[in-house]
């Protein structure tokens, strides 16, 4: 089974949905299509938003996840032991306010997590290939230091003060 989701970004991501509903596909696809236009591969089961343990379990049955490169996606894929195809929102293309996605998909394919696709043309093969499992975040690079980080400020912001 394909997963593909773009995730929970209010930004339009019809580009990568348009990507792989003219894909030839011969096995179940469940396409999470957020605020974007409802797009209907043929056969695949699409939804605007899963429960968040729903799309746990839909990640852990996937043979392959298609994703966004937005932190949380990736990192829920990564949490699950799936290396996930990345394709980042572009600003070139309104999907997102810069690059930022684009940064960080070049950054996790550099150390060996995601696989990245930068044009649309690249996805076919991306489905193809065999994704090795990963098993947890490289120590030897900052990407896992930075991305604790990350977690730690966001987390920090958004705890609830304690006594």
């Amino acid at each position: 089974m394909i997963f593909v989701t773009v995730g929970t970004n209010e930004a339009k991501f019809d580009r990568l949905l348009h990507a792989v509903a003219g894909l030839s596909l011969d096995e179940h696809v469940i396409v999470q299509h957020g605020h974007s236009a409802p797009i209907h591969p043929a056969g695949a089961e699409v939804v605007d938003f899963l429960p968040f343990e729903r799309m746990v379990e839909t990640i852990r049955a996937a043979r392959v996840v298609v994703t966004h490169a937005g932190v949380g996606s990736v990192m829920v894929s990564l949490a699950n032991g799936k290396r996930p195809v990345v394709v980042p929102r572009l600003r070139a293309h309104a999907e997102a306010v810069d690059d930022h996605q684009l940064q960080l998909g070049r950054r996790l394919a550099k150390a060996g997590l995601v696989t990245l696709v930068e044009t649309l043309e690249e996805v076919p093969a991306a489905l193809e290939r065999r994704q090795e499992a990963v098993t947890m975040l490289p120590t030897t690079t900052g990407l896992a230091t930075d991305l604790r980080r990350y977690v730690e400020n966001v987390l920090g912001r958004s705890a609830p003060a304690r006594a």
